[in-house]
């Protein structure tokens, strides 16, 4: 018994890992949502719960690979920051039941353009693939740095403090990185958010109140916001921002297959589909959020270097007892932003190394290659830095034109198809 002690503590701190680096991005939708809507305390309470529950059941639905479903990729999945406008909007102008509603039949559509989806693998060469995951990890840094420097809108916004915590924190995973051998080395993350935690502390910055005022058990209810409504506007929204989740989860799940050594093909990606589906219509059935793939753990993945599956089964029974046990979850909140900030500014940097990594395979003397690499990270970039570019086009549109990633994802696809047009209809691509 005692040999396997030591194993199983290392594992459970590799999870833990995972869980931490995807905790935050998880509990801002529900968060943002709630509060945009008028839910009250008890309600929020019950939805961040729920997201991080059903975040844990998603994760293992999808690396759990079966006949059916399932990418078998080490996979973490959260909640989607694309239907954070859509979500308030529909809840804002029809009701919280339609929101739910949209949720369950997107679902339920994915399920069934999984198969036709999946066909379009030929459209994902490693030139818009590289560049998806390059995209992503770089429209992804300005995240990392506002929350290194305290949080948008913080009156404390690039404090003193706030920047010591932050690349405190940078420089204790880098240090980690540099010298620690192993299991030490594959912990880095992890790590590094304990001592700046433990730093952060000493400056006040660690606040254990929403641990006090979080309940101690939380259980899923179906349909506890009331019995959903469908109407024709939201479903097509939340369909769209599934679809467009679907791209995301395309180029996480090429540079998963590039780290783990795996080739990626159609029907891996018709199980990864299909499983993003069935998440969203489950947790549409308690009220909780769309999925996607999480981008900050494949950071993790790369700088950790452990690749095996069972972790994410760890993390994802981690996230699982989380919001079942609110009260262990909250603890997790206690984490200063900063420390957070500066953790993802190291896994989204490796973000960006990965689709470099995957680049790099690609002919780029060919002027079509250099054309689609460029004017996709410039598409995706701009978006992301100047949001506003198409705030005068419709406001059904802005699921599409406000996300980085989606803009330069699309400009990605888009491009390869028009320069590299022969390719994509070769036989042996199809």
């Amino acid at each position: 018994m005692q040999e396997h002690n030591p194993s199983n503590t290392k594992d459970f701190s590799l999870g833990l890992q995972h869980v931490l680096a995807m905790y935050a991005g998880a509990v801002i939708v529900p968060l943002i949502v709630g509060n945009a809507i008028g839910l009250t305390p008890a309600q929020l309470t019950y939805l961040i719960a729920i997201d991080i529950m059903m975040c844990g059941v998603a994760t293992i639905l999808q690396v759990w690979k079966n006949k059916f479903s399932g990418i078998g990729l080490p996979v973490v999945l959260g909640c989607t920051f694309t239907a954070v406008g859509p979500i308030i909007n529909i809840a804002n102008t029809y009701s919280i039941e339609s929101v739910y509603g949209s949720i369950l039949v997107s679902g339920l559509i994915v399920v069934l353009i999984a198969s036709f989806f999946s066909k379009l693998i030929r459209f994902f060469p490693p030139v818009v693939t590289g560049t998806v995951v390059t995209v992503i990890g770089i429209t992804l840094i300005p995240v990392a740095i506002n929350d290194l420097a305290g949080g948008q809108g913080a009156e404390d916004f690039g404090s003193p403090v706030n920047l010591f915590l932050g690349f405190s924190t940078l420089i204790i995973i880098l240090i980690i990185l540099k010298f620690a051998k192993g299991f030490l080395g594959s912990i880095a993350i992890l790590t590094g958010i304990i001592f700046g935690t433990v730093i952060g502390a000493f400056f006040g910055q660690v606040d254990f109140t929403p641990v006090a005022e979080a309940s101690w058990l939380h259980l899923p209810q179906v349909f506890y916001f009331g019995t959903p409504e469908f109407h024709f506007i939201p479903i097509l929204t939340m369909t769209l921002v599934a679809v467009v989740s679907l791209v995301e989860s395309t180029g996480v799940y090429f540079a998963l297959g590039d780290i783990t050594d795996k080739k990626i093909k159609g029907e891996d990606l018709k199980r990864g589909y299909r499983a993003e589906g069935i998440a969203i219509f489950l947790g549409g059935l308690v009220n909780a959020f769309p999925y996607t793939t999480f981008s900050q753990n494949v950071g993790l993945i790369q700088i950790s270097g452990v690749r095996r599956n069972k972790i994410i089964y760890i993390a994802g029974g981690m996230l699982i007892i989380l919001g079942l046990v609110p009260k262990i979850g909250a603890a997790t909140l206690a984490i200063p932003g900063p420390v957070l900030g500066g953790a993802m500014l190291a896994m989204f940097g490796m973000v960006i190394s990965a689709g470099i990594k995957m680049l790099s395979r690609v002919d780029l003397n060919k002027q079509e290659n250099m054309v689609v690499v460029a004017i996709s990270v410039a598409m995706g970039l701009g978006v992301t830095v100047v949001p506003d570019l198409f705030s005068a086009l419709p406001e059904n549109m802005s699921v599409i034109t406000s996300s980085g990633i989606v803009m330069g994802s699309l400009t990605a696809i888009v491009m390869n198809a028009v320069f590299n047009f022969k390719s994509i209809i070769d036989p042996r691509n199809i």
